[in-house]
């Protein structure tokens, strides 16, 4: 935004326009005072529901706390942009609609909680239990402040889920399922089918000359909106990667050395580790009566089996000298020398006898193997450290007035032009564009102008900054631009619709009773099998295969498109195989289960909407909008 004043108020006019607006802006303070600047214009309510609002900094709040629990889960960060994409905004406002109508609900059927039962349930909760096995109150305000909740308001949620799950029960508690129900789910669910097909390929279609002029240009006329050229942007991309910024960075072997040095005690040696055997014996007595058996000639997995215990039972492997954890036993194991056995232990529990059966000496890893993985980490720590002061001053310099490419030759960062893409990333080509640092780029360009200073991209290596240079209005294109496009859309529809007749008419004959044998070898083709279809397979035929098999009855033939649009399928269903129901048996608990759930799901929409529509909803999608764009980040 400095950048675009800057540049407005670079001429006469322009500085006598901007002298203008800005005493405008002073009038105004003046009439109206500079409060509402501090307090964001007065309250901005996404959402009204009843007697109740959701204010946008509500909304906001639930949304980058979500929006950063899935940033965690998925371990990359997720921008407003594409949660808008997959619907996670709507599905979060719809959430806290449906809460808000159950809240006042409850309000009106003036149900209630006690503060002891509260306390009672989150004591109870196993997420809050210490080492002892009882609550922890530390613990407890750990969990919920990293999940960004106080103490009241976590209490507050849970009082309002408390008290939703009063009404919800009494509307799902007592759902039964019959077993027609059940049955009939079951049937839909297993029933298999047997099919005979054959598969019409491109080459089925036959020769397909070119077409004539006329027709052409009539196919051309009749889509012409199908071959208009998108808009085009020209934008300058600077990518501040740590990853590219460690490649130019070369260490030396006296800063390796001195970094192997001081980590090579730690980090580049492995202690002596030692495959031990132990026997624990309850009295000293009895462990000495066992040494002198093993003396006397007798194996230690002798003794051991007297003793009913199995190799497993006495065999502990690379094992440090710190990871036993008994440190008179320690001691022993790792004086002993190879098949040696100890005398009697006295260890923490018990006397013990040991025997040591492999050592695996310690050892230091030499500078030379270890000097490339040194390097590489010691250039990645200064790239990361240099990427952190290279956007500090991108951010200055931008914040100054200065243009992407004037930013990128000032530090010597490469800033790439690229002339022109379209919102889906391809070039007037219609190719993709290759090189772009990420298409999340893509969506902030098409939504900005000109001139106009963008919010930095991140990436998982650093960040990505963008300018747009040009825009290029969509506009038809003329059949000469795109005559060979034409002319390849044109054949494809002429496949796809002689396939698609040659495929019906197949179908008619197999109806008809010619067999299928002689039918596909009239064509060509080869008949082939498939059993065990359910309606949710999808190998070895596609899905709107199975789709239509499953709408066609046993004996009868159908057609239907395959892989892909031009593909076509003429199958004739084969068996039909209904299976067994066993209202007793786990699969059948498993569908009643099923069901159960589907019905208590349907049951509380149903429910939540009758309430939302007597209570009265609106939702102010500027206000939505403008909560989310406001709203940062995840990960940033």
């Amino acid at each position: 935004m400095l950048r675009g004043l800057r540049n407005a108020s670079s001429g006469l006019i322009g500085k006598t326009v901007m002298a203008v607006v800005v005493g405008f802006l002073i009038i105004s303070f003046a009439i109206w005072g500079i409060g509402d600047i501090f307090r964001g214009g007065g309250r901005t309510t996404v959402a009204t529901i009843g007697k109740a609002e959701i204010s946008s900094e509500q909304f906001r709040q639930i949304f980058n706390e979500r929006l950063q629990q899935v940033s965690r889960q998925t371990g990359k960060p997720i921008t407003p942009a594409q949660a808008q994409m997959f619907g996670f905004d709507q599905q979060i406002l719809g959430q806290m609609i449906a809460e808000s109508a159950l809240d006042q609900e409850a309000a009106q059927l003036k149900l209630g909680v006690s503060d002891a039962d509260i306390s009672k349930q989150i004591m109870a909760d196993p997420s809050f239990r210490g080492l002892s096995g009882g609550f922890d109150r530390g613990r407890f305000e750990q969990i919920i402040r990293q999940a960004g909740y106080t103490e009241p308001r976590y209490v507050a949620e849970q009082r309002n889920n408390i008290l939703r799950r009063q009404l919800t029960s009494a509307i799902s508690s007592d759902i039964r399922v019959s077993d027609t129900e059940a049955q009939a789910f079951n049937r839909f669910q297993n029933e298999q089918r047997s099919v005979q097909y054959v598969t019409l390929a491109r080459a089925a279609a036959g020769e397909i000359s070119s077409p004539p002029p006329d027709t052409l240009e009539k196919y051309f006329e009749e889509r012409k909106l199908a071959f208009r050229a998108p808009e085009y942007r020209k934008i300058a991309v600077l990518t501040l990667s740590s990853e590219a910024i460690a490649k130019t960075i070369n260490v030396s072997d006296e800063e390796a050395k001195k970094v192997y040095e001081e980590r090579k005690e730690g980090r580049y040696s492995s202690p002596e580790k030692r495959d031990l055997q132990q026997i624990v014996f309850p009295t000293e007595d009895e462990a000495k009566a066992a040494a002198a058996k093993i003396a006397s000639g007798a194996s230690f997995d002798q003794v051991a089996a007297e003793r009913n215990l199995k190799p497993g039972d006495i065999t502990l492997t690379g094992a440090t000298k710190t990871s036993i954890v008994d440190p008179a036993v320690a001691e022993a194991a790792f004086s002993l020398k190879p098949d040696e056995v100890s005398a009697p232990i006295k260890g923490r529990f018990g006397y013990a006898l040991l025997k040591v059966t492999r050592i695996e000496p310690a050892r230091v890893s030499p500078y030379e193997e270890v000097a490339a993985d040194i390097k590489q980490e010691l250039a990645s720590e200064q790239a990361r450290e240099k990427a952190g002061k290279l956007r500090n001053n991108i951010e200055d310099e931008l914040a100054g007035g200065s243009r992407l490419d004037e930013v990128g030759t000032k530090l010597g960062i490469p800033v790439r032009v690229i002339d022109a893409v379209d919102r889906s990333g391809r070039g007037p080509d219609g190719k993709p564009v290759t090189g772009l640092p990420t298409t999340d780029i893509l969506s902030g360009a098409f939504s900005s102008d000109v001139g106009i200073e963008n919010d930095a991209v991140q990436i998982p290596d650093g960040f990505v900054y963008y300018d747009v240079l040009g825009i290029t209005a969509p506009r038809d294109r003329t059949l000469e631009e795109v005559r060979g496009l034409v002319e390849t859309r044109w054949r494809e529809d002429e496949i796809t619709e002689r396939l698609k007749k040659k495929s019906e008419e197949m179908a008619v004959k197999l109806k008809d009773g010619t067999p299928f044998e002689q039918l596909a070898a009239e064509n060509g083709l080869k008949v082939e099998t498939a059993s065990g279809l359910k309606r949710n397979s999808t190998d070895p035929l596609p899905a709107a295969a199975v789709d239509e098999i499953f709408k066609t009855a046993k004996d009868q033939a159908g057609a239907s498109e395959g892989k892909d649009a031009i593909e076509r399928i003429v199958f004739r269903v084969t068996d039909v195989s209904t299976p067994a129901f066993d209202p007793s048996s786990a699969d059948a608990k498993t569908i009643v289960d099923t069901l159960r759930n589907a019905i208590s799901d349907e049951l509380l929409g149903q429910y939540i909407t009758q309430i939302e529509n007597r209570l009265g909803m609106t939702v102010n999608r500027a206000a939505l909008n403008q909560a989310i764009t406001g709203g940062g980040s995840a990960g940033y």
